[in-house]
């Protein structure tokens, strides 16, 4: 797990590093400008002394930018750098860097200083550099940004250049990875320590690769900081990937009731049941209406159709409570909701199952979750229980709108599972793992490719099979998550992100655990 952290304790850390270990700011702003200086060099390093276009804000992030400017000329780079402060509205660390560059240019380099004058055409100054340095704002950012830095990111954004960010990208507000208009970087050199915002919301889309620049305080200073959310690293799904006893059998090695589709949603019920076994499960039974069972039988690999009696209708209803509740003793894990469908006695047959099962393990999905809406969640015993919505099934369930949700969704994710008890899993890009204990782990894995029709079925089997296997059910659903993920990744090398189906990925699950099995025996 890599520990992520707020922009707060981020600025915290420097403030202890100047105040409480004396060392001189500026000598912060040399070590992060050599080093994002070394990190720029080594990714572009097939460019050569290639031309480099810096724009520079009035603070601290525009000192870094001052710096490292200095640091490319007395390599032989010419640089065109624009300030958006002139010489006399800069202070601090921020001015010191501005004169020692405005002097080496003027002794030594053809590079080139203009202070930008709220003229667009300004910009025209660096449109033909191949790599543009974004170190005008940093972590104090809030809320959107106003002129002129909002004209000046709409306008390099439509650059043909690399797009590199300075602890952050312009505009991205790191206490909710927000913002409307945003530098669209293609690496974030982040300064000190990875920061949460830069791996979710608006960071995720826009601060590109992202890489931890040294700027001179310890890591040990770090590991005494509380934080409660995480990167997930390969390392984590390997820990999670259950084994098996030498003598097990199919009914020792995680017994899975699937409860899912119905006549006019069908295949989430097969993605599901064919990914359990997949993810090693011993024994899966598929419940599905009997209007469906023939179907069901041909599309099932190695899952056993039961089917219940629906009387045409061809969706769950009450009346088949008595008939599914004794597949439910029988199972290690339930999983419910793909493809059931929202008819309203559906629905109450979902609240039944769940709340006659107490002591279950569940993996809640889909049209269940849809079922916890108007509050029916507070009324349900959700406790060490698995809830996997995409963010529109979420906001649906709690009454709020999307874009509130959105605005704070790790806040939001937290409460909810510390409130119920139970592990939110937010399907998205990326997914978010959060805790009853109030953490959060953020997958690292995954492509666009995976947006598509049946990939959150195949999350819902890949989960329900590795928690049927063992008894440590957060390991075990971390591991679960990324390796969905990573059957994505492998996917996207092999067909591209555009070419694969979820089909393909429920093919791809034993590559992805072999993958991770040997990265780490």
């Amino acid at each position: 797990m890599i520990p992520l952290y707020n922009a707060q304790q981020v600025r915290d850390a420097d403030s202890y590093a100047i105040n409480k270990l004396g060392i001189p700011s500026i000598v912060l702003m040399e070590n992060a400008s050599r080093s994002a200086f070394e990190i720029i060099k080594q990714f572009y390093s097939d460019e050569g002394k290639t031309s480099i276009g810096i724009i520079c804000g009035k603070g601290n992030n525009g000192g870094d930018g001052f710096a490292i400017a200095r640091y490319f000329i007395n390599d032989g780079y010419i640089v065109k750098l624009i300030s958006l402060g002139a010489e006399e509205e800069l202070k601090g660390d921020a001015h010191t860097n501005f004169r020692i560059l405005k002097n080496l240019i003027t002794e030594y380099s053809d590079s080139k200083i203009i202070v930008y004058n709220n003229n667009p055409k300004d910009l025209l100054m660096i449109e033909d550099c191949k790599i543009i340095i974004d170190a005008m704002l940093g972590t104090g950012t809030r809320g959107e940004l106003s002129d002129p830095y909002k004209t000046i990111v709409e306008k390099i954004n439509e650059f043909n250049s690399h797009k590199i960010a300075i602890d952050l990208p312009t505009g991205l507000d790191l206490d909710n990875s927000s913002g409307d208009i945003i530098f669209n970087a293609e690496l974030t050199i982040t300064l000190s320590e990875f920061k949460t915002g830069l791996f979710y919301g608006q960071g995720y889309k826009n601060a590109g690769a992202i890489v931890k620049g040294y700027i001179g305080i310890g890591e040990e200073y770090f590991k005494n900081i509380f934080v409660t959310d995480y990167l997930i690293e390969p390392e984590d799904a390997f820990f999670g990937i259950p084994t098996k006893e030498l003598d097990a059998h199919k009914y020792s090695a995680g017994k899975v009731l699937v409860i899912a589709g119905s006549d006019k949603l069908p295949g989430a019920a097969f993605f599901t049941a064919n990914s359990v076994l997949k993810s090693g499960a011993g024994a899966c039974f598929l419940a599905v209406p009997k209007s469906i069972k023939n179907l069901a039988k041909q599309k099932l690999e190695s899952a056993i159709v039961h089917d219940y009696n629906d009387n045409g209708l061809g969706f769950l209803t009450e009346t088949n409570l008595e008939d599914l509740m004794e597949k439910c003793d029988w199972a290690d894990v339930i999983a419910i909701g793909p493809g059931l469908g929202r008819e309203e006695s559906t629905q109450r047959a979902i609240l039944e199952i769940i709340q006659s099962n107490k002591n279950k393990k569940f993996v809640i999905d889909a049209d269940a979750v849809f079922a916890l809406g108007n509050n029916e969640y507070k009324s349900i015993n959700l406790k060490e229980k698995i809830l996997t919505p995409h963010h529109s099934e979420f906001s649906k369930m709690l009454g709020i709108e999307l874009i509130e949700l959105q605005k704070s969704i790790l806040t939001i994710g937290k409460q909810f599972s510390i409130d119920n008890g139970c592990y939110l899993v937010l399907k998205g890009a990326p997914t978010i793992i959060f805790n009853s204990n109030g953490e959060t782990f953020i997958n690292s894995a995954g492509n666009p490719g995976m947006a598509k029709f049946g990939t959150g079925d195949v999350l819902t089997g890949i989960i329900a099979g590795f928690i049927s296997q063992s008894k440590t059910l957060e390991e075990n659903l971390i591991s679960a998550v990324y390796i969905h993920s990573l059957s994505g990744d492998l996917l996207s090398e092999q067909k591209s992100e555009i070419a694969f189906t979820a089909t393909d990925l429920i093919k791809k699950i034993p590559n992805a655990i072999k993958f991770i099995i040997n990265s780490f025996i």
